[in-house]
């Protein structure tokens, strides 16, 4: 199994602690895993992506041209990354500020509003919790309990006491995931 993974929006979204809680997901089961980040100078409010590759096979290369799943936050981003996505591919979508929705027949498409649910939770920082649930009800490369390591292991210490939250925010992304283009 290899997975091969962009996660693009803006930064502050959360786009690169998503890609490192997978990241380090994979490495506490023992996957072999990447992990690059690419962003502008500007940071928060500037574009960022991340590209990240669990597998349990040697990696060749963290450098790729098209991806087995796209985890798309901005217009910007959908624009970029939707043609890269490979035939049979997947792509995950939050809805919130999406003029020009994915128009590609060839792939698995899905929304999870999560915008709108952190919002109605109160609490706009488990935005990326409830897109990375969304993921992870259809494509569960990493266990549970490994995610709760990974956020263990990414979070600052400071801050482990909102883990159950993110959790609970993972669970609730899992719920809301809504299909748009399911292939048979």
């Amino acid at each position: 199994m290899t997975e091969e993974i962009i996660i693009a929006g803006f930064g502050g979204q959360g786009v690169l602690s998503m890609g490192k809680i997978l990241a380090y997901s994979g490495v506490m089961q023992n996957k072999e895993v990447s992990w690059m980040p690419s962003y502008g100078p500007e940071m928060r409010g500037g574009t960022s992506n991340v590209t990240v590759i669990i597998s349990d096979e040697r990696i060749s290369s963290p450098t790729l041209n098209q991806y087995d799943t796209a985890i798309i936050l901005n217009q910007q981003s959908l624009d970029k990354f939707e043609s890269t996505v490979k035939p049979g591919g997947l792509l995950i979508y939050d809805p919130n500020g999406i003029t020009h929705h994915p128009t590609r027949k060839d792939i698995n498409i899905y929304q999870v509003a999560g915008t709108d649910k952190a919002s109605e939770l109160g609490n706009a920082k488990f935005f990326n919790m409830i897109i990375l649930g969304g993921f992870l009800s259809i494509k569960p490369i990493v266990n549970s309990e490994f995610i709760e390591k990974g956020l263990q292991k990414s979070l600052p210490e400071r801050h482990h006491g909102l883990i159950p939250e993110n959790l609970k925010a993972i669970e609730i992304g899992k719920e809301i995931v809504k299909p748009i283009n399911v292939l048979k």
